[in-house]
């Protein structure tokens, strides 16, 4: 690789960085919009035309408060897991299906797979260090939760793999030319939507930030940037699994507008239920994915193998 490669693969990222920090500023805004009219109220209108610079104002404001850092904290861990979070958010954005060769790689559903994974620890180092029984035990909570849901989110994930023999997210277009897989599985596409919000910790599944028993999870100790840094983190992951539905499920082309604005309505559906839909009971939540999801995704995982079998044979 010369280094006008590694020149356009810098400018690259750092253009795609840069994009996904407007795009989870801009989501906020969207979110506390649309929550404000579900609630009969107009949200924020006051930051600029319409409250469109409210984002900038709110993270002006986080970023230049006191950090405070707890007595008996660990002091590094505490520091840097937020940091690592927002770090593991934005690298699994290097699967996005591009078709100039920089960042597509053949196995980028297992390296999205192995990112989810990992983005566990964060969340787990958050509230183990902060020292604080409710920050341990929203983690705790959060890691049962992320850990669940996973095994059935990789299954989902697999059964459509199995179709394509490919784990590549550039399959996902070719594929999709001429019928969506929403059509062909459309119940697993519905337990994708609910596991999306398990995965990311959101209504109705946000036991890791239970604000009326928990007085907000992992994060409480909290505050100024490290507060910030989690908030960005969260809000990346949500905008990344909305872009994975459409990829998967409403395989549109990447070069078009309308791939955008599927984009947008999924990231929409999750500020939706939000302002719908109480929170879960835990060992419902449990329920759903050990005794419910599994065995759904297990089932179609089968069924497309035998598909598989059947068609080349």
């Amino acid at each position: 690789m010369n280094i006008k490669d590694t020149l356009m693969m810098l400018s690259g990222s750092l253009l795609l960085v840069v994009g996904v920090l407007l795009g989870v500023a801009y989501l906020t805004l969207l979110e506390r919009k649309v929550l404000g009219y579900i609630q009969i109220r107009k949200g924020p209108n006051k930051v600029g035309l319409m409250g469109i610079l409210q984002p900038f104002s709110d993270a002006l404001k986080l970023f230049s408060k006191e950090q405070t850092i707890p007595l008996k904290s660990n002091f590094f861990s505490y520091y840097f897991s937020p940091v690592m979070g927002l770090f593991l958010s934005l690298i699994i954005w290097l699967v996005i299906p591009y078709f100039t060769g920089f960042f597509s790689f053949p196995l980028g559903v297992l390296f999205f797979l192995c990112m989810t994974s990992i983005s566990v620890y964060s969340v787990m180092v958050a509230g183990w260090s902060s020292n604080s029984n409710y920050a341990v035990l929203g983690s705790v909570r959060s890691m049962a939760q992320t850990i669940s849901y996973e095994v059935s989110f990789s299954l989902i994930l697999l059964s459509l793999v199995v179709l394509l023999m490919n784990f590549n997210l550039c399959g996902f277009f070719l594929y999709q030319s001429y019928v969506w897989f929403i059509v062909l599985v459309f119940p697993l596409s519905l337990c994708w939507v609910s596991s999306m919000m398990a995965e990311t910790n959101r209504t109705p599944f946000d036991f890791a930030e239970g604000e009326s028993e928990l007085v907000s999870g992992f994060n409480v100790e909290y505050s100024s940037g490290g507060f910030a840094l989690i908030f960005l983190a969260e809000y990346s992951s949500i905008l990344f699994m909305s872009m994975l539905f459409v990829v998967m499920f409403l395989g549109s082309d990447f070069y078009s507008i309308n791939y955008f604005l599927k984009m947008v309505f999924v990231s929409f559906i999750f500020i939706w239920v939000r302002g719908s839909l109480p929170r879960f009971r835990y060992d419902k939540l449990m329920y759903l994915a050990w005794k419910i999801y599994l065995p759904l995704s297990l089932n179609y995982l089968i069924f497309m193998l035998g598909l598989l079998f059947v068609v080349y044979n």
